[in-house]
């Protein structure tokens, strides 16, 4: 048994009472009809379903990679986010993200707070065929997922109640600041010309230098210190949680087309595409290498992929994912190979593959984004491919911005939890494994 601790259901019991009171209790004066087309919507209602499936295959795709002691409390971390976001989402999160501009940083929180107006909102500006809570849900999906990603890097080590500590900070002052700037047509990385099609820079980057800094933070478990190898629990989760995030990241990308469109269908071709290259690309650069192809290798190149594609998925053409998955996978290998020789305990390579794979996916949106495929890149802001240079500065301007924002807001919301809660378990705790120590319960072998 742990010291009682009534404060979080407290604040859980506040927010249903705040959900049944007149004036928080969401009830639509009119349902906004016009405009809507029911086939973008049923696509879009779809999408959002696939997208919420990728953190149960997160939960399986970390799960599988780390020791048997600690297979519970990993997959539970990706879980406990699908509950905790999708809370807070409805409550502060989604109009932060996406209400009115506030310098062009940040959503002002009262605007959509408990959801007030989602219900009988005006659809988005830029999704205006389907309704605005079909949208606002959607876009929780990508909520739920980036913190959840963090986790790979602080796995077998990390306190589960801080965890939680730490994702909802996360999600408020580092996440929704991010999909403001980046989405909101009032944001600032908007404004700039930055094309982010689905999360490249919003999900991926931000949730490869939050797992950079949670690695740094945390400082290497015992077993890292002591040079042990501890293989990898299942590898057919690993299997499995990459065909979960496979099939699931369809919803990502040809779900921010955000309709049932020729440019949906373009980036779910780009998707499919990258990924099947890049999960070639790091077994063939592991067989370069002289190392035998694995079934590990094809899953992280295939999903290094699909983290590459995300920005680039509605502005390039299917023969260009095929370039981009490649290049991504081999300096994601080669940085992962580095972080290896180094004394980084970045668990399950994070920042590898999702910060770096995101941040070549950046640049490469900057080269090979064209008009031709998306109308909405600018006049004159095509890639540098086509001999604009225009988005090209302006993504890299972006992701310097992007990395020193995450990075370093990370490290401070980390060291801020740290002083709440401790973030490291005991060296005792760590030991025994945190799915009996965080959770008493553990996973019967055989």
């Amino acid at each position: 048994m742990q010291k009682p601790n009534y404060v979080p259901l407290i604040l859980l019991g506040i927010v249903a009472v705040l959900g049944i009171l007149p004036g928080f209790n969401g009830v639509p004066t009119q349902i906004v009809t016009e405009g809507i087309n029911s086939g973008d919507t049923a696509w879009m209602l779809v999408a959002t379903a696939l997208v919420l499936l990728m953190t149960p295959g997160l939960a399986y795709f970390y799960g599988g990679m780390v020791n048997n002691k600690n297979v519970i409390s990993t997959m539970l971390q990706s879980f406990i986010a699908m509950g905790v976001i999708s809370v807070l989402w409805v409550v502060v999160g989604y109009s932060l993200a996406f209400g009115s501009s506030v310098g062009g940083f940040i959503g002002n929180p009262m605007d959509h707070f408990m959801f007030k107006g989602v219900l009988d909102g005006k659809p988005w500006s830029l999704a205006a065929s389907i309704p605005l809570v079909v949208f606002a849900f959607f876009q929780l999906k990508f909520a739920v997922i980036t913190p959840a990603l963090v986790t790979g890097s602080m796995a077998e080590r990390i306190n589960f109640r801080s965890y939680v500590l730490f994702m909802i900070l996360f999600s408020l002052f580092v996440y929704a600041p991010l999909a403001h700037m980046t989405w909101h047509p009032e944001g600032f990385l908007f404004k700039l010309g930055v094309l982010d099609f689905a999360g490249g820079t919003v999900v991926h980057m931000s949730a490869g230098w939050a797992a950079l800094a949670g690695a740094l933070y945390l400082k290497r478990r015992k077993s890292h210190l002591e040079a042990s190898f501890f293989p990898p629990a299942n590898i057919p989760f690993v299997l499995l949680g990459t065909g979960l995030l496979w099939f699931g990241w369809f919803g990502f990308n040809a779900g921010s087309a955000v309709g049932a469109t020729s440019l949906a269908a373009s980036a779910f071709a780009t998707t499919n595409t990258a990924a099947a290259a890049a999960g070639l690309a790091w077994v063939l650069f592991d067989s370069a290498k002289g190392k035998k192809v694995s079934a590990l290798g094809f899953c992280i190149g295939a999903v290094v992929g699909l983290v590459a594609i995300t920005p680039a998925a509605g502005f390039v053409t299917v023969p260009t994912a095929i370039f981009i998955g490649t290049v991504a996978a081999m300096v994601s290998n080669y940085v992962a190979h580095l972080r290896s020789k180094s004394t980084l305990d970045d668990t399950l390579d994070v920042f590898p593959c999702h910060g770096v794979g995101g941040m070549v996916g950046m640049i490469m949106t900057g080269i090979f984004a064209s008009r031709s495929v998306n109308s909405a890149v600018a006049e004159g802001g095509e890639g540098l491919a086509f001999g604009q240079t225009t988005l090209f500065i302006n993504h890299m301007i972006a992701l310097v911005l992007v990395s020193v924002f995450a990075f370093g807001m990370s490290m401070l919301l980390l060291k801020v939890t740290d002083l709440i809660l401790p973030l490291r378990v005991s060296e005792e705790d760590e030991k025994s494994g945190l799915d009996v120590s965080q959770h008493d319960e553990f996973l019967i072998e055989g």
